[in-house]
């Protein structure tokens, strides 16, 4: 799932890169830099905090004409979906 989602983020045009990030920043996130999106990642997370934040970051994208396979759409649009919950 992972090397999927860092596909994904490729053909979205965001560059995704693991550091070194702040406990109060959590595992990562979307960023816009410079007018380009990055999707960081802090690099000592764990495998499935990789693929929560790769999709998290996704999810925020217009990721509809991309070819997922179902396990992976299925957790993106998992977040899009709660994210759209939490906006009431």
């Amino acid at each position: 799932m992972l090397e999927e989602l860092e596909k994904a983020a490729a053909e979205l045009s965001a560059k995704v890169s693991y550091e070194s990030l702040a406990a109060t920043v959590g595992i990562g996130g979307l960023c816009r830099v410079k007018g380009e999106y990055r999707i960081i990642v802090d690099k000592r997370s764990t495998a499935r905090e990789r693929v929560a934040a790769l999709a998290q970051a996704i999810s925020n994208l217009d990721y509809a004409e991309l070819s997922l396979s179902k396990k992976v759409r299925e957790v993106v649009d998992f977040y899009r979906n709660a994210r759209a919950r939490a906006a009431g």
